[in-house]
């Protein structure tokens, strides 16, 4: 029970600072081109109103803390899912430590589906939903099990190539095809996709980091300490 109450802690702080530090870069460096890109938009689609997309944050501060809020939140879950698999694995965590499984994460949450599936602004042309979340879904599951099959320490060389297959499979089947035209221009899809890269990098970084330092900080308390033995006195 304390081993999971530890994970619980270790992955709301973690989860909460990461997806602060999260917010705080997209804050900067994405909601900008965000905003760009709904003005192209918006004037592409002047006088054809959308109808029927419900409810939607007003601009200013309705929508800055609607999105901080969802970020930290996206962050504490992601957390719990990368320290989960962690604990099941059963590997000594540190800061160097958690960092390098940040960095995993980020291979397989952002890097690799992002070869096939870019992170897009509004106004760009996308393929079908379902058939996007499907091949993101498949995508993360072959690269987790890729970098498993490769950095294995007991893996043979046949592990590693499977794991190589596993890394290709995703991008050999390929992405779905988006239809469309694109609204905005070239260079700010490419400004985009930089920039949600960069801050997700430095999200994945930031959560496997603290959370490798938490996790070392109180592992010492829980098995450093020795239960004392009152001395018996013989008569």
């Amino acid at each position: 029970m304390s081993q999971f109450r530890k994970l619980l802690l270790v992955s709301l702080a973690s989860g909460a600072l990461a997806g602060l530090v999260w917010f705080g870069a997209q804050y900067f460096a994405v909601i900008p081109l965000i905003e760009t890109a709904e003005s192209y938009e918006a004037a592409a689609h002047q006088g054809h109103p959308h109808e029927g997309e419900g409810w939607r944050p007003a601009n200013g501060w309705q929508r800055t803390s609607s999105t901080a809020l969802a970020t930290i939140l996206t962050g504490i879950g992601f957390a719990a899912i990368l320290f989960g698999w962690v604990a099941v694995a059963g590997r000594p965590l540190d800061a160097r430590r958690g960092a390098l499984w940040g960095l995993a994460a980020f291979v397989c949450f952002g890097l690799a589906p992002a070869l096939g599936l870019p992170p897009q602004p509004p106004g760009v042309a996308v393929a079908d939903l379902t058939d996007r979340q499907l091949w993101w879904a498949g995508t993360v599951i072959a690269t987790a099990i890729g970098l498993y099959l490769i950095a294995a320490p007991s893996g043979s060389w046949l592990w590693r190539l499977g794991g190589v297959v596993c890394l290709a499979l995703p991008h050999a089947v390929g992405a779905p095809i988006a239809a469309g035209e694109n609204l905005v221009p070239a260079h700010l899809v490419r400004q985009f996709t930089l920039a949600s890269l960069a801050t997700t990098g430095l999200f994945w970084l930031t959560l496997g980091a603290s959370g490798g330092f938490l996790f070392a900080r109180y592992q010492p308390m829980a098995l450093d300490k020795p239960l004392r033995q009152t001395p018996v006195s013989l008569p």
